[in-house]
């Protein structure tokens, strides 16, 4: 007698992990995202251009001075200060860049003509492309702040403002080495324009130190209006000096840049000359104000690039679900009409004699109806084995009075011990492995069996469905069971690579068995393991819809984790064990693809749309996560009615995607990291209530 599998030393055997290291893993991933989140929806904020935003008229606290005053404002000791342009000087100011695509367009027509300019920057936009703002420097011409995300200074509290100005600065310093005094707050316009709240920011900005500058002259490019009146709105009247708003963001900016072409010869023919707002170089910055603004550009750009990398994660989901969902949809409805062909047959009819093997630890809730209907098969020639575990609540004794059911009992070792003991005591050739929680239907076992009249058939996996599903919980799982696991493994079955054959209903021939040396315990996942060893070995593995059984799924949230874990993290350790050889190179991939990488990659869709419905256009996000949501019920729909189910669970999809999902998700990350830290994991043992309600009696 061969009894397969070794015993575990003590000192080797699996042990449940520690989840220190994998909580803290996690929570420096919530970490990362959320900051992600947060400085993408701070410096990512949109804006509309400058002097689009309506304006209160009530002026009763702007000194007629500062009204009446040119566009350069200041507080010297408390009290206001304005200043012009001299006569025949223009002052050209480019508001809310730097662009990568209009900034070096204008400084290329500002170069060609020899002109000096004062770019009036947003902060975020320099940490994103320091390369424009060195450029704005190196070429002579003047930076000034437009705050860090450009939104209206007038509506922010003193600590907001504070902080729009200095991060500003330190993007500043940090491209260019220097820092500015000129700030021109968002939606301004002239001076004769400021309302009560302008000027109360004015005066805030000036007691940081900042002049503000404000225009004389307001080009409207941003209405993109045409480049003739562009130029005209951009024109001083007679002799007089001007500050003229342009903007080289915001926009297609082509007709500023041919504007600009045009305007600047007039204005030379006139007499007029061209210098920044201060006629003075930005002054040096402090090195702690320059390695501080590298620090908050490379910030920003990591956030940038991070949430750039879920965007293509999130293409690339989305993309491996349609493939999936369309192959599904192929493969399975040929996979189906094959099947139910008349003429299908898998050849002569086989009654061989077949042992049930059933391991079984502290199962005597369940064991008694699951052996019993074991019993009542109508296959030619059954008997069962019950192996029982060394348990200790009598679940041996349970099932010792029932006819043509023999009972070993053998030291603890675990289910794969279990079994291959149970192997290694039949003398059939055809072995029939089901979980002491399954209620088998009287013609299950008889037609599990037949594909064994193909003599390339290694093993066979059943059609195991969820017994207890009348709870919420009971009803996600039956939904998971039938789409997930039965209809999978019709496209499985066509490529020639099921993954696995449930430990619920699976037949083995024992040659196959002999050239695997049957069950491993090597891996939580006994039965993938043995599934993929088999294909190693060169044997069919295959999938008979018509062999039912029912099985008792968790019927708590806690028991679910604890079980979906453990299946989660031995499926990725028989992948990995298997990834080489024929198969493993062609058909692990495929596997590891649509069970692994997609399901690690579909969180991102959820993710997404949360932070679309809170930060991006929620029509559109909405109606992307409803077309997924469609994919799927079509999909469940589908194999609802190829597992010949009724579709009125279904009513609960909506709500599995939102909170089962989710909780499926987290498992699979969670021992995703568990086996990327090489930790073991014990054998999770779930609490049985004996409820097969869903399994038709008899």
């Amino acid at each position: 007698m061969t009894i397969y599998g070794t015993p575990v030393p003590a000192e080797t055997a699996p042990r449940p992990p520690r989840r220190g290291p994998r909580l803290l893993f996690a929570l420096v991933a919530l970490l990362v995202i959320g900051t992600v989140v947060v400085v993408e929806v701070y410096a990512d904020a949109g804006f509309s251009p400058d002097g689009t935003t309506p304006r209160s008229t009530a002026t009763s606290d702007v000194p007629t001075a500062v009204q009446d005053g040119g566009p350069i404002i200041g507080v010297d000791g408390g009290q206001p200060t304005s200043q012009r342009m001299p006569a025949r000087t223009i002052a050209l100011t480019f508001d809310d860049g730097p662009d990568p695509t209009w900034t070096p367009r204008i400084l290329d027509v500002l170069a060609k003509h020899h002109v000096p300019a004062t770019f009036f920057v947003i902060g975020s936009q320099v940490a994103r492309h320091p390369e424009l703002a060195r450029r704005i420097t190196a070429e002579g011409h003047e930076i000034g702040s437009h705050t860090f995300t450009h939104p209206d200074l007038a509506q922010l509290s003193r600590w907001r403002r504070q902080l729009e100005s200095s991060q500003t600065q330190l993007a500043i310093a940090y491209a260019t080495g220097r820092e500015t005094a000129l700030l021109r707050p968002p939606y301004s316009s002239t001076a004769d324009a400021l309302t009560d709240d302008d000027y109360a920011t004015v005066r805030a900005v000036g007691a940081q130190g900042y002049l503000t500058v404000l225009d004389d002259l307001d080009s409207q490019d941003w209405r993109r209006p045409g480049i003739d009146r562009i130029v005209r709105n951009a024109t001083p009247r007679g002799d007089e000096g001007a500050i003229v708003l342009f903007h080289d963001a915001g926009g297609d900016r082509a007709q500023t840049v041919a504007a600009l072409d045009r305007l600047i010869p007039l204005l030379q023919q006139r007499g007029y000359r061209f210098r920044t707002v201060s006629g003075q170089p930005n002054p040096a910055a402090g090195t702690a104000e320059i390695w501080r603004g590298r620090a908050l550009a490379w910030t920003v750009r990591g956030s940038d690039a991070v949430l750039r990398l879920l965007w293509i994660l999130l293409i690339l989901a989305g993309g491996l679900i349609v493939v999936r969902t369309l192959i599904l949809f192929v493969f399975s409805v040929a996979h189906a009409r094959r099947r139910r062909d008349p003429a299908w047959s898998w050849g002569p009819e086989v009654s061989d004699p077949v042992t049930i093997v059933v391991p079984a630890y502290n199962e005597r809730e369940t064991i008694v109806p699951a052996v019993t209907s074991m019993t009542r098969s109508a296959h030619p020639d059954v008997s069962v084995l019950v192996v029982d575990d060394e348990s200790t609540d009598g679940t041996a004794d349970a099932v010792e009075g029932i006819g043509n059911v023999r009972v070993v009992r053998i030291p603890s070792g675990g289910k794969a011990r279990a079994l291959n003991a149970g192997v290694a005591l039949s003398s059939d050739d055809l072995i029939v492995m089901v979980d002491a929680d399954t209620v088998l239907l009287p013609d299950s076992v008889h037609k599990l069996v037949q594909p064994f009249a193909d003599p390339k058939v290694g093993a066979v996996a059943g059609n195991v469905k969820v017994s207890n599903r009348g709870g919420l919980l009971g009803k996600w799982q039956h939904i998971e069971y039938v789409i997930g696991f039965n209809l999978d493994r019709r496209l499985y079955d066509t490529f020639g690579c099921i993954p696995t054959v449930p430990g619920a209903l699976g037949a083995y021939r024992r040659a196959a068995l002999d050239d695997t040396r049957g069950l491993s315990t090597g891996t939580l996942a006994e039965d993938t393991d043995l599934t993929l060893a088999i294909q190693q070995a060169g044997w069919r593995v295959v999938y008979e819809e018509n062999a039912i059984a029912y099985t008792e799924a968790p019927a708590t949230a806690r028991q679910l984790w604890r079980q979906r874990y453990r299946w989660s993290y031995g499926t990725m350790q028989a992948l990995w064990k298997h990834r080489h050889g024929h198969f493993g190179r062609t058909r692990i991939p495929f596997i590891a693809l649509f069970s692994v990488v997609l399901p690690l990659l579909a969180p991102l869709i959820d993710l997404m749309a949360v932070y679309g419905l809170i930060f991006l256009d929620r029509r559109i996000t909405l109606l992307g996560w409803l077309a997924m949501l469609l994919v799927q019920t079509l999909t469940a729909v589908l194999a609802f009615r190829l597992d010949h189910e009724s579709l009125r669970p279904l009513w609960t999809l909506p709500l599995q995607q939102i909170v089962y999902r989710q909780a499926m998700y987290a498992v699979l990350l969670s021992s995703a990291l568990a086996a990327l830290t090489g930790r073991r994991l014990g054998w999770q043992k779930i609490r049985r209530t004996g409820d097969f309600s869903a399994a038709p009696s008899g």
